[in-house]
């Protein structure tokens, strides 16, 4: 699995999620998934729907195309 994150993009992710768990876990709320799904993502830097799209935030790249992190 390629990283298609970047460093910043990575960051507020992990950032972002905080916010939806708590609220979440405090309202019973399915609202929480998304703050996992940021977290998840955030920590592996790996985005799904990125791949699908065709994004990539990564910018530090080997010599063949890849992101290294």
């Amino acid at each position: 699995m390629k990283t298609n994150i970047g460093k910043m993009d990575r960051f507020f992710r992990v950032i972002l999620s905080i916010p939806f768990i708590v609220y979440g876990i405090m309202h019973s709320s399915l609202i929480g998934l998304i703050g996992v799904a940021l977290l998840a993502t955030g920590l592996i830097g790996f985005c799904g729907l990125y791949a699908l799209l065709g994004f990539n935030t990564c910018k530090c790249k080997d010599s063949k195309g890849n992101c290294e992190l």
